[in-house]
């Protein structure tokens, strides 16, 4: 197992600013070669959806979304927080999936049902803030915060705060985290239609202490950095999309070895690797643009 840096290991208290997941490598895309217009200022400009037929276009970090629908803002078990961002839109797939999610959490003592955060914008697209990911309609973030009441106004929604789950910078868990925390991810991980959850590493090791009987859904539960005041569904290309790209699936086994290292180096931070003076500067990653996004994006951007 590859160590962690310390200094990487110290950022785990940064959930609001780090990325879901490593950084998707870029693919090559030449249909809107040229076009260095930067795409998170317009795909964060898009008021709503396009009229196309659903269709998640290119990969969770680098594409778009055609045809997206939204998840109601209140439904029986469930209410969408922070309206004001506007990204309760999603795939077919994505909505279903949350709901489904949240009448099984309706079901657990003291949770009538679910608190989500973001889904996409109603183009998808790259995001203004935020997010790395959640580009193709294909990503559901779910607030650890029990959902008691399902009657919160708007001007609620944007004040109420999920609440942490961790304790130490994130090697356990807290006083906070309940029986009723992992059913919930247990059941969200053994759907056949999710490809993977980020929780932060505690939670992980939790859940393979806890875990009895059939294990192999932890496979899908990969510790992250952040992830401690809301879990992050990402979800596989619905069957029949060829312009999805999907993640690699995760190693296998059920990872709970590569968890217990992510705790040991939050407990001990082994020291970083000193850099090689010979080696070329590091290039940091620039923003995405319209001819780094699949070509059918321009179409989504361009359509009514």
């Amino acid at each position: 197992m590859v160590r962690i840096a310390a200094a990487v290991i110290l950022s785990l208290g940064l959930a609001a600013c780090q990325p879901e997941e490593p950084p998707a490598p870029r693919v090559e895309v030449m249909q809107n070669a040229g076009d260095n217009r930067v795409a998170k200022v317009l795909f964060g400009a898009a008021p709503r959806p396009t009229a196309q037929a659903p269709a998640a276009l290119g990969a969770y970090a680098q594409g778009c979304q055609a045809g997206a629908v939204e998840l109601p803002e209140t439904g029986p078990t469930w209410q969408a927080m922070r309206l004001s961002r506007n990204r309760n839109w999603a795939q077919p797939i994505t909505v279903d999936y949350v709901q489904d999610l949240s009448r099984f959490a309706a079901t657990l003592p003291g949770w009538n049902g679910i608190y989500v955060g973001d889904l996409s914008q109603p183009r998808g697209g790259p995001m203004l803030t935020g997010h790395a990911s959640h580009q193709t309609g294909l990503d559901a973030d779910i607030w650890m915060l029990p959902a008691t009441r399902l009657d919160l106004s708007r001007a609620e929604r944007e004040a109420i705060s999920s609440i942490t789950m961790r304790r130490a910078s994130g090697a356990y868990v807290n006083s906070d985290w309940t029986p009723q925390h992992e059913a919930l991810i247990r059941a969200a991980a053994s759907d056949p239609r999710t490809a993977r959850i980020f929780v932060f590493p505690g939670a992980k090791v939790e859940m393979c202490n806890n875990a009895t009987g059939d294990r192999s859904w932890l496979n899908k539960v990969r510790p992250w950095y952040g992830h401690h005041y809301h879990f992050h569904v990402r979800l596989n290309c619905a069957a029949g999309d060829a312009t999805c790209v999907n993640q690699a699936p995760p190693p296998p086994g059920d990872g709970c070895a590569e968890a217990q290292e992510w705790v040991n180096n939050i407990l001990n931070p082994p020291p970083p690797t000193p850099r090689d003076p010979a080696a070329p500067p590091v290039t940091p990653r620039g923003e995405l643009t319209m001819a780094s996004l699949p070509g059918q994006c321009l179409a989504v951007l361009n359509s009514d």
